[in-house]
């Protein structure tokens, strides 16, 4: 193994002579750059070598002489946008903004040419002195130079806003001119632009629309006035387009909006006849889509908008469900509602955007005016028995679909759900016993629909009506096949429902005497039932039933269709001409008030009056006399004679259903004060109201009063208790 040998170390040494500098050399160098700079803004650039330019600049930086180079370009700019600032301000009349664009222009090659030969100088001396860069030097020499020249500034300023000002009134200008300076100022960096040229325009446009708005107010109506100011919007957004900066979009648009909309929208909406309640009124879909799209611009806007919507949508929606007038008629009474929700829903559809903000608003307003009438459950009820008794002509299953979704719109803005499942029980059973509902379909898609919104235990007792309905046409064969087999004819035929209670609505004590051949075949169905199912009773609901009869008169013959109540009635004139009321009251026992109303279907209704009734009279009284009346005649064979009834109840009738109501509820609100207890153990009134108030609303809004009593009577019953020292607190006692 060698040794290694030493590293040899070099060394370079200065030149052993001093380089001699021309002293003038900076001035010469410089006098040559100057009288070019002179060439490139006279337009006589094409004779000059950028090239040997370029270099002399190069060493001018090499050899430390870069803070001259700067100094001396500063001032020679300087100078020499001073004389143009002179030539632009000469320039009269519509030349002078020409002549600043002539000359912006020119600067802008002049400043490429001279950046391109300083380009050493800009990449080194500045970069290392923090200087400001050759392009954007001459940038700022131009914005204090001419811009915010003491003589050119202002009336700069001026012609640009009176350019625009003409173009608002119509006049044509010249947006390429206009583009090209706008464009200066945003060159000139973006402060330059919102100081000397954004901010005065804006303040210019604010007094112009502040102007022309109150011209409009007093000269158009709320329709005119809303297009002008969508044209004076979109006019102003064009112009941004093609002569302003994009920022300036967003800016321009809140002073128009301001000025247009946002100081005048209670006076536009509140206008009389052609404000927003008149557009609400007369279906003015296109001019409220522009107020809606004009005023969401606006802080509040829409705000205003909805609240006068709901104000006034509450205040028709009270006089609809409160006239007495509208209340005649249930039918009519709900399609009206029907009618005029479809007619906002359409409105918010198609001028509102969908806007669910304006859709609870809807929701809200229909909630409040809907619940101030207590009978909208039982018309509500009223509008599907129509519906499913006489059907929809020449409508589709679809079409059936699309109205029962309608009612359970209009079920969901009840507070008293339990009130409309009383009635709809009720008229449920008489469309069932009577055969007269037009769609099994459309009945048991109605219970889905009620039993998705309120849950099973709502619906329970409907299923098991339509249950009943199958299992008694199973029991009626097989009852008919025993009489067969028996031998037992009859001229009656007999068809039996029989109805689970609890299921039915039914009435106990509203009964009547049959007469004794009908009472025959009841009896044989019953031993028959009986002795089918043991342990069983059976009560007859003569009030739901109905009967067909064949009737005799003096010219003619018919097939009668009639309710239990009337054929016990026309039987008894198979023995007499004539009877008084209180012989046929005597007879059938039926119920005075029902009495009452099956005569006057007998006797009172022309096309309808197999009975005579004297005196002759619309009404019923307990003195009246009925005879047969044998010169009875139809165009019909078949004619069905309904009751004499008000569709909805009378004012008995729905005190009777209020109570039946009220007597339901109480278990409900019990179970409810239970279950919320055992849970909490101990809880205050407050809350305990509360709770109930939240867990029932789906079916009823129960009064605090009630919820009270309640709890009074779990507190006798041992369920409850009150705190010894806060009789507030309740206590649940296991």
């Amino acid at each position: 193994m060698s040794a290694s040998k030493p590293k040899k170390s070099f060394k370079i040494e200065p030149f052993k002579h001093k380089v001699e500098m021309d002293p003038d050399y900076a001035n010469n160098t410089w006098k040559v750059l100057e009288d070019a700079i002179h060439e490139i803004y006279n337009h006589n650039a094409s004779g000059l070598s950028f090239e040997e330019l370029y270099r002399s600049a190069y060493n001018m930086v090499l050899h430390k002489y870069g803070n001259k180079l700067y100094e001396g370009l500063t001032t020679t700019m300087t100078n020499q946008l001073q004389k143009v600032a002179g030539q632009i301000d000469a320039a009269q009349g519509d030349t002078f903004l020409e002549e600043l664009n002539l000359k912006w222009l020119d600067h802008n090659k002049s400043l490429q040419m001279i950046r391109d030969i300083l380009m050493y100088m800009d990449r080194t001396y500045v970069t290392n002195q923090n200087k400001v860069p050759v392009h954007e030097l001459g940038l700022n020499l131009w914005r204090d130079a001419i811009v915010r020249n003491g003589r050119i500034r202002d009336r700069l300023l001026k012609t640009l806003l009176d350019l625009v000002h003409k173009e608002r009134t119509g006049e044509v200008i010249n947006r390429g001119l206009m583009r090209n300076v706008t464009k200066m100022f945003v060159d000139l960096g973006q402060t330059v632009y919102l100081e000397d040229f954004e901010k005065p325009f804006l303040d210019a446009t604010a007094d112009f629309y502040k102007a022309e708005a109150q011209q409009f107010i007093s000269t158009s109506d709320c329709t005119d006035y809303l297009r002008k100011a969508e044209k004076r919007l979109n006019e102003e957004i064009e112009r941004v387009a093609h002569y302003l900066d994009q920022k300036t979009e967003s800016k321009l648009t809140t002073v128009v909006e301001r000025e247009m909309i946002g100081n005048h929208m209670k006076l536009l909406v509140e206008m009389e006849n052609s404000g927003l309640v008149s557009m609400l009124t007369n279906d003015k879909y296109e001019d409220l889509a522009r107020m809606y799209n004009l005023f969401r611009r606006v802080p509040t806007g829409l705000q205003t908008v909805r609240d006068l919507m709901t104000s006034h949508l509450r205040e028709t929606g009270k006089q609809l469900v409160t006239d007495p007038e509208r209340q005649r008629d249930p039918v009519e009474f709900v399609q009206r509602l029907l009618d005029e929700k479809d007619k906002y829903d359409r409105l918010i559809a198609q001028s509102f955007g969908n806007d669910k903000t304006f859709q609870n608003a809807l929701n809200s307003s229909f909630e409040f005016f809907i619940n101030l009438n207590t009978r909208s459950p039982e018309f509500i009820s009223l509008f599907v028995d129509d519906k499913l008794k006489k059907g929809l002509k020449g409508v589709s299953e679809e079409d059936v679909e699309g109205v029962l979704d309608k009612v359970m719109m209009l079920f969901r803005y009840l507070q008293e759900k339990d009130v409309f499942e009383k009635y709809y029980k009720q008229h449920l059973a008489k469309r069932l016993l009577s055969g007269r509902t037009v769609s099994d379909d459309a009945e048991r898609s109605l219970i889905v629909k009620l039993k998705t919104e309120c849950g099973y235990q709502f619906t329970s007792k409907l299923e098991g009506m339509f249950t009943d309905m199958k299992t008694s046409k199973d029991t009626m064969a097989a009852f008919q096949q025993k009489m067969v087999e028996e031998g037992n004819d009859s001229d009656i035929s007999l068809q039996v429902q029989v109805l689970t209670t609890g299921s039915w609505p039914t009435q106990p004590g509203a009964k009547a005497t049959l007469p004794p051949e009908i009472l025959e075949q009841c009896d044989k169905f019953k031993n028959f039932y009986l002795s089918t199912h043991t342990g069983r009773r059976l009560s007859w609901q003569t009030n739901m039933g109905t009967a067909d009869l064949r009737a005799t008169f003096a010219h003619s013959r018919h097939e009668l269709n009639v309710s239990t109540y009337q054929m016990c009635i026309l039987l008894l004139f198979n023995n007499a001409d004539a009877l008084s009321y209180q012989e046929i009251q005597a007879a059938t026992e039926i119920p005075v008030a029902d009495l009452k109303r099956n005569l006057q279907s007998l006797a009172c209704v022309k096309g309808r009056n197999v009975l005579r009734k004297e005196p002759v009279g619309k009404d019923v009284d307990e003195d009246d006399v009925f005879h047969f009346n044998d010169k009875f005649t139809n165009k019909l064979h078949k004619i069905k004679i309904g009751t004499v009834s008000a569709q909805k109840e009378s004012e008995p009738e729905k005190q009777e259903t209020r109570q039946k109501v009220e007597e339901d509820r109480k278990p409900q609100i019990e179970a409810a004060i239970v279950r919320i207890m055992k849970s909490r153990r101990l809880l205050d009134h407050n809350n305990i109201i509360s709770e109930v108030t939240k867990q029932l609303q789906s079916r009823f809004l129960p009064n605090p009063a009630v919820i009270k009593k309640r709890i009074e009577s779990l507190i006798e019953r041992e369920f409850l208790e009150r705190d010894k020292n806060d009789r507030r607190l309740y206590r649940y006692l296991a």
